[in-house]
């Protein structure tokens, strides 16, 4: 089971936060992210795997403080430890960034970069804005696989059309590199023949004088 918030309306923009049942649905959701995925975590603590999809094209420098603060607040209302102190602090970082390995035990990660976890601090619970998020809540059990599978499919299909884009772009600017190529050897051509036809009647021209002279 998933369940999936909505960031505050005031943020603007598409904002989902999701969260798995337990550790087991953890597992999942590391190993079917997507990369517009933000992953959030009470630090040294126990606590729910909090994710934020971002919009496309957005990237982590780009969260508003507003759903920054709603990924923390629900990260630390579902940390048993971290939910009873003040001043925690909350780490983030892209799904990208998060490490499995066959040691580690069931909902466990680690980082590949460290230099790409971030730390926001957390005051105090915030009853407001987590009660805000929990009348958002919606439980679903999604086939996260094929979530995945479709979204890389999506991107493979993507890559392809830009691909033939780009082929079509190279081709037609090969064939206008070649049309005037074809104007500027015709530009030569011409200046080539009026050269020639002048240097041509001035001959004549002296052809005839000299015919007059012999004449006289």
């Amino acid at each position: 089971m998933v369940f999936y918030f909505k960031a505050r309306a005031e943020a603007g923009g598409d904002y989902t936060i999701f969260m798995g049942l337990d550790k087991y649905e953890n597992e999942e959701l590391i190993k079917f992210g997507f990369p517009e995925d933000i992953w959030f975590h009470v630090d040294k603590m126990s606590s729910a795997h909090v994710y934020l999809r971002l919009p496309k094209g957005q990237t982590i420098d780009d969260i508003p403080e507003s759903v920054l603060e709603d990924c923390a607040q629900l990260v630390k209302a579902n940390s048993i430890q971290g939910n009873k102190v003040n001043n925690i602090d909350v780490v983030y970082t892209p799904w990208q960034n998060l490490k499995k390995t066959a040691s580690m035990e069931v909902g466990q990660v680690g980082f590949y970069n460290q230099k790409m976890v971030r730390t926001v601090k957390v005051e105090k619970r915030l009853n407001e804005v987590v009660n805000k998020l929990n009348k958002t809540k919606v439980e679903r059990k999604p086939d996260l696989k094929a979530e995945r599978e479709a979204v890389n499919a999506s991107e493979i299909a993507e890559r392809k059309h830009q691909l033939r884009d780009k082929k079509r772009r190279e081709e037609l600017e090969k064939l206008e590199k070649e049309r005037q190529a074809e104007l500027r050897s015709y530009k030569n051509l011409m200046v080539a023949e009026k050269m020639t036809s002048n240097k041509d009647t001035a001959s004549a021209s002296k052809s005839v004088q000299e015919i007059e002279d012999d004449f006289m």
